[in-house]
């Protein structure tokens, strides 16, 4: 009977350090969803890559994600290309210092890249979506940051992956790289900065920065998370600070 209690204890236990757990609470639940479609080159790719390690060590955003009431986020790291082809590179990870910040970057820098064709943007809204759905924390605020180089060629229409999830109080954010090259013999996509504010992004205080070029992509970055983390006000489309 006392083994028997001590178990049931045990287990009373268990249960309540994993709720525990799964209350932390984060300032933000943040899902970077990032366009790995072979219209990115391997130069790009690593330009691309190379500015998410680099902006999520930046000063000013650990700076914005120590300023928050919980003095923490959470971070999941995922790519995309076709329909069919989506994954979780990284999966959520709690930010809360320097140093935390510093071990996601090393394990984004060592993680393997890898490539697909064509451009599903819908379906990446979709998969970075549920990856709300088992998060071990709870979050006043709910955003999916998405980058590419092209808009939807395969899957689901972006705009009504979008509206969805902004009925489920999820905001959605945008980087739109603007090309200066023609990909697979078309002329460069010079309204991808429109497609991207009309049918990408969505909910309160929704924005996008506007990439020139994968040069400028580590700068976008940066400016965007620290507008994200920090949830300041500024305008709906703008270029890296």
């Amino acid at each position: 009977m006392r083994r028997r209690s001590a178990l049931v204890g045990s287990m009373a236990a268990l249960a309540t350090a994993t709720s525990a757990h799964a209350q932390t609470p984060v300032d933000l639940q943040l899902v970077l969803a990032v366009d790995v479609s072979r219209s990115i080159d391997e130069v790009e790719a690593e330009l691309q890559r190379r500015g998410y390690i680099e902006a999520l060590t930046n000063d000013r955003v650990v700076d914005a994600i120590l300023s928050g009431e919980n003095r923490r986020i959470a971070i999941c790291y995922t790519e995309w290309a076709g329909a069919h082809f989506q994954t979780v590179v990284i999966d959520w990870t709690v930010i809360d210092s320097p140093g935390a910040a510093r071990r996601f970057a090393d394990k984004l820098a060592e993680a393997p890249r890898t490539s697909q064709s064509w451009t599903a943007v819908g379906a990446a809204l979709v998969h970075a979506g549920q990856r709300f759905e088992n998060a071990p924390f709870i979050a006043k605020r709910r955003v999916i940051d998405v980058s590419g180089d092209g808009r939807t060629n395969d899957g689901p229409p972006a705009e009504i992956v979008r509206d969805k999830l902004v009925s489920q109080g999820i905001v959605v954010n945008g980087l739109p790289v603007m090309m200066n090259r023609s990909n697979f013999g078309r002329p460069p996509d010079l309204t991808l900065d429109k497609y991207y504010e009309e049918s990408v992004i969505g909910g309160p205080g929704s924005f996008l920065i506007v990439a020139d070029n994968f040069d400028h992509f580590g700068r976008a970055v940066r400016t965007k998370l620290v507008r994200e983390i920090s949830a300041t006000d500024g305008p709906r489309v703008s270029s890296p600070a």
